[in-house]
């Protein structure tokens, strides 16, 4: 179901910002709807430049106050996917663009699809577990990797012919 639903809004995505041209153009005229469209551009441009900016001094903030900035990352990928909405040329991507500029729905989105998302830090520790995953290993518990060095680690001189990697080698069954 989902390929299907993939494909529709692939196709329906360009014919409703088509449509969207011609009732704009039908109503403001041609060089109303296209300074309307360079306009919405640069809006976008602004915008993404003026908060991305308040963002990176917010993520600094939190990094040096030793907080993980988990929320402002997602805040930053979203004014970001905002932006490039906005610089693309059409109405519908336009209005999405200009609602993921408010920090409110950026937050309801989140709320929406954050649960199925796991963030997953430095040293492959993530940063959102499910009610159902098991238990953190402790920094202290004891490594499950075990480390040779060169003259405790040896192979035999000859073939192994147990090995299924063996090539023309019949192993016994």
């Amino acid at each position: 179901m989902r390929p299907f639903f993939a494909f529709s809004l692939l196709l329906a995505w360009p014919l409703a910002e088509i449509a969207g041209f011609v009732v704009v153009g039908r109503a403001l005229g041609l060089w109303s709807t296209l300074a309307l469209v360079i306009g919405t551009g640069l809006l976008g441009a602004f915008l993404m430049r003026q908060q991305g900016l308040h963002l990176l001094k917010k993520l600094s903030q939190e990094s040096k106050q030793g907080q993980i900035p988990a929320g402002s990352v997602v805040d930053g990928a979203m004014i970001v996917v905002a932006g490039i909405l906005l610089l693309l040329p059409g109405f519908i991507t336009d209005i999405v663009g200009i609602a993921l500029f408010i920090p409110f729905v950026r937050m309801f989105l989140w709320s929406l699809i954050g649960r199925r998302v796991v963030v997953v830090g430095s040293r492959g520790r993530s940063g959102y577990t499910r009610p159902t995953d098991p238990p953190r290993e402790s920094p202290n518990a004891p490594s499950k990797v075990v480390d040779l060095d060169e003259e405790e680690f040896h192979r035999n001189s000859g073939p192994n012919t147990s090995s299924p990697w063996s090539k023309g080698i019949d192993r016994d069954p």
